[in-house]
């Protein structure tokens, strides 16, 4: 191989690699025998603090809702947990047809045309929907839109793979409570698109009613970055305008498992379906009249010339958005109206309690679904110890991290799971620290 490419040695191959890189000094501890490896993992472990020991109000992404256990059941079977990519889909009709059924359910929730196999996360998610609005225009448009309420890790993410595109980001320096029409104000006929998100990330539920006509009017498109279960009792955001439908679909039956794997989903209207990263499953029929599935879509260089492709994402996240698939299917439209209304119901009643306590207050200028924002008498992580260690809660997200106007300001999410017993526990705390 060597010869091949005209290196005469190693050293020669790895010469363009600066000397000081190749083979830095490793602080590392003495190595441990298989049986001492396993034990200090085990420890470290149960330093870990989770739902199941807990009772838990933290959300800002990451959701604690039920799974039935239909779900985990039904996912590990082997020829669904040993499933891989369905490059052959004449012998591939069982994992093609669970994409299918999940593209399907995602344009249900959405209301889109057409959706994809999945991508990684929300995050990537978002950032796959920004570069497919600069393949869209061709380079044609150079600003992008970010409303600063979009997650600010799905936020981070964009800026990471736009990095060399030449986009310019706007819109994430306005104020937090910033209203949608102030974000169509900032679009021109340079942007590519504005993206929002809905519910937006401090929990609250934006009118986008009209967004839409006015992103369109500069020639822009709508990128709504949404909590599928949300769209359970929400109006879909097809309704009111969106080119392009993206989020986290961790909600959809996933455990939290320490931060993945997660799975995000990607919808659009048909119009832009040549552009959309991923792969998409489609339906028809053999000369016998059987239904069959195929690999309809690939816009990945795996499947094309590289110099076409859209996107190089790897994985469609298989087994996950089958998970989310059964738990959609185990719960029905109905049910899943019934999980969001719960939400809705316990949520508002965790609200009203906290904000009548002294030095609480509960900053909700708009409608919100399972979280909230609540201004705290003291910093958030000095509560959030004292709800830890002395009352085995795990407390809210700390709002100040993100929005240094938000300072002990404490995004708190209360989801089905929560009983009636933990919130007034909570409340119960909290009042101690009025």
């Amino acid at each position: 191989m060597l010869a091949a490419i005209g290196a005469a040695d190693i050293e020669t191959l790895f010469a363009d690699i600066p000397a000081r890189l190749r083979n830095p000094q490793l602080n590392l501890p003495p190595a441990l025998s298989e049986m001492e490896t396993l034990a200090d993992l085990r420890e470290l472990a149960e330093d870990n603090q989770h739902a199941g020991r807990s009772a838990l109000f933290l959300g800002a992404g990451a959701y604690n809702h039920y799974t039935p256990q239909i779900v985990d059941a039904l996912i590990q079977r082997g020829e669904f947990l040993t499933a891989y990519t369905p490059y052959q889909p004449e012998v591939s009709q069982g994992t093609l047809q669970a994409v299918f059924e999940w593209q399907s359910m995602v344009c249900a929730l959405t209301g889109m045309d057409v959706a994809n196999a999945s991508h990684y996360d929300g995050a990537t998610a978002l950032a796959e929907a920004v570069i497919m609005g600069n393949e869209h225009f061709r380079g044609a448009r150079r600003k992008v839109v970010l409303s600063p309420t979009l997650h600010p890790h799905a936020r981070g993410v964009v800026h990471t793979y736009t990095q060399g595109l030449g986009l310019s980001i706007v819109g994430e320096d306005l104020p937090p409570d910033v209203a949608p029409a102030a974000l169509a104000d900032l679009v021109d006929d340079q942007t590519l698109l504005l993206a929002v998100a809905y519910p937006n990330f401090l929990g609250q539920i934006d009118d986008l009613q009209g967004l839409a006509d006015r992103v369109h009017a500069r020639g822009a498109l709508l990128v709504v970055m949404a909590d599928p279960l949300a769209l359970g009792l929400l109006t879909p955001p097809a309704a009111f305008g969106a080119d392009i439908v993206c989020g986290e679909g961790q909600s959809l039956g996933l455990p939290l498992s320490f931060g993945g794997p997660y799975l995000g989903f990607f919808a659009t209207r048909k119009s832009l379906v040549r552009k959309m990263a991923g792969r998409v499953v489609g339906e028809t029929h053999d000369r016998q009249g059987r239904r069959g599935f195929v690999l309809t879509l690939a816009t990945r260089e795996q499947h094309i010339r590289r110099e076409r492709a859209s996107s190089n994402i790897c994985t469609n996240q298989g087994l996950m958005a089958l998970a989310a698939t059964i738990y959609l299917s185990t719960l029905g439209k109905h049910g899943l109206r019934q999980v969001a209304e719960l939400c809705w119901h316990k949520s508002h009643y965790a609200a009203n309690l906290i904000g009548a306590l002294p030095g609480f207050r509960v900053v909700a200028p708009r409608p919100f679904l399972k979280e909230f924002v609540v201004a705290c008498p003291r910093p958030v992580a000095e509560i959030n110890d004292f709800l830890l260690y002395q009352r085995n809660i795990i407390g809210g997200y700390d709002l100040g991290q993100d929005y240094p106007a938000l300072k002990n300001h404490m995004l708190l999410c209360v989801t089905e799971t929560n009983t009636r017993a933990q919130i007034d526990d909570l409340v119960g705390a909290l009042s101690e620290l009025s």
